[in-house]
C-alpha cells in the first residue's frame, strides 16, 4: 500500500514537471519568434534608411549582416533568449543613433539643395543681366557708331558750260558742280576729311579722270573727284567739280558722295 502511495506521487511529480517543462518551451518559443520579429522588422527599417550618402549604407548594412546573423542562431534556451535581448537592445540604440544621424544628413542635404538651387538662381539671374547688359552695351555702340559718321543734305548737281552757267545739253557741259552741306555733328572727331565723289552714267560707267581709287568697307573702289575739308563739328558747305572731258552721254546720272569708308549722301541728275 506504502509502495504503491509512492509510486503515485511519484508520477504526480513527473507529470508536473513534464507540463511545467513544457510550458517552459512553449513560452521560449513565443519569446523566440517575438524577438525574430523585431529583428526582422528593423532589418526593414534599415532598408527604409537608405540613403545618398554611401558610408552611412555602409553601416546600415553592416547591421542589417549582423541581424541576419543573429537570425540563423537557434535560440532554443534561456541563454541564448537572454542574449537575443541583449543583442536586440543593442541593435536598437544603433538604429536610433543612425535614424538621428540620418535624418542630421537629409536636412543638411535639403539645406544645401535649397542653397545650390539659390545659387543656380542667382547665376541665372547674373547672367541674365549679363546678357541684357552686353546687348544694351552692343546697340549702345551700334548708335554710336551710327551717329559718329558724316552726312551730307542738301545736295545740289549743276551742269555748266563754258560761262558757268547751267545747261543740261550733254555736248554743251563743260564741268559738273556738286555743291552739299556736311552736316553738324558733334560726336565725330574734328579735323580733315576727304570727300570722294562717284558719278554714275546711264551704262552704270564711272565718271572719272585718271586713275583714282579710295577703300570702301574693305574694298578698293574708282571715284570721280574728290576734296579735302576742315570739319569742326558745325555745317560745311562745299562743292566738287568735275571737269567734262567727253565721257559725258544723254541720260540720267547717279551722284555717290563718301567719306570715312562710308556713303554719306547721293542724289541723280539728268542730262539730254
Amino acid at each position: 500500500m506504502v509502495l504503491a502511495g509512492a509510486i503515485g506521487y511519484l508520477w504526480f511529480t513527473y507529470s508536473d514537471l513534464k507540463q511545467q517543462s513544457a510550458e517552459e518551451k512553449a513560452e521560449l518559443e513565443r519569446q523566440k519568434v517575438q524577438l525574430e520579429d523585431e529583428l526582422k522588422d528593423i532589418y526593414s527599417q534599415y532598408d527604409s534608411l537608405k540613403t545618398e550618402n554611401d558610408t552611412m549604407n555602409l553601416k546600415l548594412q553592416a547591421e542589417q549582416a549582423r541581424i541576419e546573423k543573429l537570425l540563423k542562431i537557434n535560440a532554443n534556451n534561456v541563454y541564448k533568449i537572454r542574449m537575443y535581448e541583449k543583442e536586440l537592445g543593442t541593435i536598437r540604440k544603433v538604429l536610433k543613433s543612425y535614424v538621428v544621424q540620418i535624418d542630421s544628413l537629409n536636412l543638411a542635404n535639403q539645406e544645401l539643395r535649397a542653397e545650390n538651387l539659390e545659387v543656380r538662381q542667382e547665376l541665372r539671374r547674373v547672367e541674365s543681366e549679363k546678357q541684357e547688359l552686353t546687348e544694351v552695351r552692343n546697340e549702345l555702340s551700334s548708335k554710336v557708331e551710327m551717329a559718329s559718321v558724316l552726312s551730307a543734305k542738301n545736295i545740289v548737281i549743276a551742269s555748266l558750260n563754258k560761262r558757268s552757267k547751267e545747261i543740261n545739253k550733254t555736248i554743251k557741259v563743260e564741268k559738273l558742280r556738286i555743291c552739299f552741306t556736311l552736316r553738324e555733328n558733334p560726336i565725330l572727331e574734328p579735323g580733315p576729311k576727304i570727300i570722294y565723289l562717284r558719278v554714275v552714267r546711264p551704262d552704270d560707267v564711272i565718271l572719272t579722270s585718271g586713275v583714282n581709287f579710295f577703300d570702301f568697307q574693305g574694298e578698293q573702289i574708282v571715284f570721280t573727284a574728290s576734296r579735302e575739308v576742315s570739319y569742326e563739328n558745325v555745317d560745311v558747305d562745299m562743292c566738287i567739280f568735275w571737269n567734262n572731258d567727253g565721257q559725258l552721254v544723254p541720260g540720267t546720272y547717279q551722284v555717290h558722295l563718301y567719306a570715312d569708308r562710308r556713303e554719306i549722301g547721293s542724289s541723280s541728275f539728268g542730262l539730254r
